[in-house]
């Protein structure tokens, strides 16, 4: 079970060829925003992953779980700046301008857990993306034409958002799009499912 509405973690999965259904946990993401400052970019993804984990477990469920949550940080003149979907097109632009000319990370946070016994497998995969400078109206015209408003950063890798970038160092890039492969097939690997 992929525990996320998510198209894109769906797309990715479909490319591992593990047979899974979807649901979407019933998990208020923001209500967790509070935890933040004291945690690591690296814990708090995990955390979110297992509420989302356990908001779908089921007792005496016989299902193998599977969550995860991306969580975007920026850190800039010594504060820690939380990324989230910006839901809107001007909040979109606001954060793209934001990232304009800086580097963030993409932290994201795996679990892969039993309904059966509980063994919980996790991982964690982190992206670092620097943006090249940027001026409003061509973060605009990349808002209107894409409409990146589900996606933590504000941009999608897989469409023209990747002319907004410079560099970026990644080890698995589908950690980009919201779900590390290589890390998620270890994850069933280890758990005997791959």
């Amino acid at each position: 079970m992929l525990g996320s509405s998510s198209r894109y973690r769906a797309e990715l999965l479909a490319r591992l060829g593990v047979p899974f259904t979807q649901e979407s946990p019933d998990v208020d993401e923001e209500s967790y925003d509070v935890h933040f400052p004291s945690m690591s970019a690296e814990d708090f993804a995990l955390t979110l992953a297992r509420a989302k984990v356990a908001a779908l477990r089921r007792q005496g469920g016989d299902r193998w779980l599977l969550c995860a949550d991306q969580v975007g940080v920026l850190e800039t003149g010594g504060e820690r700046i939380l990324l989230r979907k910006p839901g809107t097109p001007e909040r979109c632009v606001e954060q793209l301008l934001r990232l304009a000319g800086r580097t963030h990370r993409l932290v994201n946070g795996v679990v892969l857990l039993s309904e059966r016994d509980g063994t919980e497998y996790t991982a964690i995969d982190v992206q670092q993306l620097e943006m090249r400078p940027f001026e409003r109206t061509e973060a605009e015209a990349y808002v209107e034409l894409r409409a990146p408003l589900d996606s933590a950063g504000g941009y999608r890798i897989e469409d023209e958002g990747i002319r907004l970038f410079e560099r970026i160092v990644s080890s698995d890039y589908t950690g980009i799009i919201g779900l590390p492969l290589i890390a998620t097939a270890r994850l069933f690997r280890q758990a005997g499912q791959l």
